[in-house]
């Protein structure tokens, strides 16, 4: 094998962290499976990293491997069985940005909105305070098929989303917004048109990352039906209730 695309997944080693403590669920601990050495992780590798429950922080690729807990469920959107509810048709009508396409690249007015959003939106995560440094290493960093995606109202920056082209569909990677337009639910636009992206490249699925039940800051995902989860291996629709 003389090329990187050709090397197996077996090629791959992995090992388990030591405990941290839990983003989502502070009173308990987590740790994570991660996979290595990251220069061999391809688009082609990743895609099947990703249907194995498997995400990319920078080019950190891991999946929870908790002690005696499996809240973490991989989710993903079934493009083609989506149907959106009346209030996420009413955000799809209300919002007309201008919206482009860049690779993953660096200008200041990124960084302040990243740096705004973090401090109104998870001023208790640990991120509101990244540096410039941090911010690139998470989200400018990749070694897969990576886009940044600027959307804009009147010229004015209003959004940027991190996505990951997959041979399956697209991973929403990390997305930040204007936390100052309250009302504006451009976190429900952005998840929206990614599924619309997926159409328009017939991508069956939508990959968003991790669902936690009990996680407030991830209940909106509950809201993209149906929503597919990978339980004990098997990806299968997750009953959910009508929240949206």
């Amino acid at each position: 094998m003389t090329y990187l695309r050709d090397i197996p997944l077996s090629a791959l080693q992995f090992y388990l962290t030591a405990p941290y403590a839990c983003s989502y669920l502070p009173e308990l601990d987590a740790r994570s499976q991660v996979a290595t050495p990251s220069f061999l992780i391809s688009t082609p590798i990743y895609s099947e990293l990703v249907r194995q429950g498997f995400r990319r922080s920078g080019t950190f690729t891991y999946r929870p491997r908790c002690d005696g807990c499996s809240a973490c469920v991989p989710v993903r959107v079934d493009v083609n069985a989506f149907t959106p509810s009346r209030t996420q048709r009413r955000v799809w009508k209300n919002h007309h940005p201008v919206i482009t396409l860049h690779p993953l690249e660096d200008k200041p007015e990124y960084f302040e909105l990243y740096q705004r959003y973090q401090k109104a939106r998870h001023p208790d995560g640990g991120m509101n305070n990244d540096s410039h440094d941090q911010y690139q290493k998470f989200l400018l960093q990749s070694h897969v098929d990576s886009m940044l995606v600027e959307f804009r109202e009147d010229g004015v920056l209003r959004m940027i989303s991190i996505i990951d082209a997959l041979d399956d569909g697209l991973s929403s990677v990390y997305t930040f917004f204007d936390p100052d337009i309250k009302t504006a639910s451009f976190g429900t636009y952005n998840v929206l048109w990614q599924i619309d992206l997926c159409r328009q490249l017939e991508l069956p699925y939508l990959y968003l990352g991790y669902w936690i039940e009990a996680s407030r800051k991830m209940a909106y995902k509950a809201n993209f039906k149906p929503l597919q989860g990978l339980v004990q291996g098997v990806w299968k629709t997750l009953a959910m209730d009508d929240t949206a």
